[in-house]
């Protein structure tokens, strides 16, 4: 199955936990973020739009730092349903949180190109999922990452859950 017929991991999310602006898909007005799984790595198509650019041509580094993260907490996720022997939509798509997140900006992002972002596990422990992850435009790497994310903390849990944000809808 190739990654646009694949499910993404962020549809797999408890709805608790899909507000967020990247990833969410609860949250009219962020990034919508689709991660699926394509062998041995995910990846996620994004267009930027004109209000990301950094200068004329040229996409923020704060709007790529945010995808590489994004990104990376699904790549974790998809990692942790693989240990435990699921694939996405088989089961909940765990959430993880960014504990550390490196990112090396190659080469300037055009704006105007889909982007292609890519991600890779690098070590998977019950406490910590290390992720590589990169960006491409026109076939060009033009940022990199090194991601170290963790499980949601219980205490995020629960302030989630008393707080329930209400689903973001587009005005």
């Amino acid at each position: 199955m190739s990654a646009d017929q694949a499910q993404a991991l962020q549809d797999w999310y408890p709805d608790d936990f899909s507000h967020c602006f990247g990833c969410g898909r609860l949250n009219a007005h962020g990034h919508q973020l689709k991660t699926r799984v394509e062998g041995e790595e995910t990846v996620s198509l994004f267009r930027p739009s004109p209000e990301h650019m950094a200068v004329p041509g040229f996409v923020y580094g704060g709007l790529l730092a945010s995808l590489l993260d994004c990104h990376g907490m699904a790549t974790a996720s998809a990692a942790a349903l693989r240990e435990a022997g699921h694939s996405v939509g088989e089961a909940p798509s765990p959430r993880y949180v960014t504990a550390m997140l490196h990112v090396d900006f190659v080469r300037p992002t055009p704006v105007g190109h889909v982007l292609e972002i890519r991600g890779r596990l690098e070590e998977f422990t019950s406490r910590k999922v290390k992720v590589s992850a990169w960006i491409m435009a026109d076939g060009e790497t033009t940022a990199r990452a090194s991601i170290v994310a963790v499980p949601m903390p219980e205490k995020m849990r629960e302030r989630s859950h008393a707080e329930r944000p209400p689903v973001i809808a587009p005005t």
